[in-house]
């Protein structure tokens, strides 16, 4: 069964969500996991994406939306995970059809206390279904 885990952010705002996905990502990566991160819109995708190439001590290749081949980082807002089913960092806010696929869901709880609220709604649904939850105050 999938282990879902949050990772809450700070509320004074100092970490973006972007910023720790990416170190989040750059973690998973070097332990040899397969990552999908599934984002919001275009926007993010490619903001996110950015973070990715310019890492201070590092860049982490990654394929998006316009990748044609499997990456072992992928970033994508249109819902399609390919071959990925190893670790799925969610920065949509809702929770992808698809996430039981993946055997860790990543949710990654924004510092704004008023952008909570979905992360709250996810909690819920996954609770209820019986999942692994963790939570990590970052």
């Amino acid at each position: 069964m999938t282990r879902v885990d949050f990772y809450i952010l700070p509320e004074d705002n100092r970490i973006s969500p972007l910023n720790y996905t990416a170190r989040l990502v750059e973690k998973a990566f070097r332990r040899g996991h397969q990552i999908y991160i599934h984002t919001l819109d275009a926007t993010q995708t490619h903001q996110l994406s950015e973070e990715l190439w310019q890492r201070p001590e590092s860049f982490l290749a990654h394929g998006d939306d316009t990748a044609s081949q499997h990456q072992a980082i992928q970033i994508s807002h249109l819902g399609e995970p390919g071959q990925h089913g190893d670790v799925m960092v969610n920065l949509a806010g809702t929770i992808p059809s698809f996430f039981s696929r993946f055997q860790r869901v990543a949710e990654i709880v924004p510092g704004i206390p008023e952008s909570r609220s979905q992360s709250r709604d996810n909690f819920r649904y996954y609770k209820e279904r019986g999942y692994a939850l963790k939570t990590h105050n970052i």
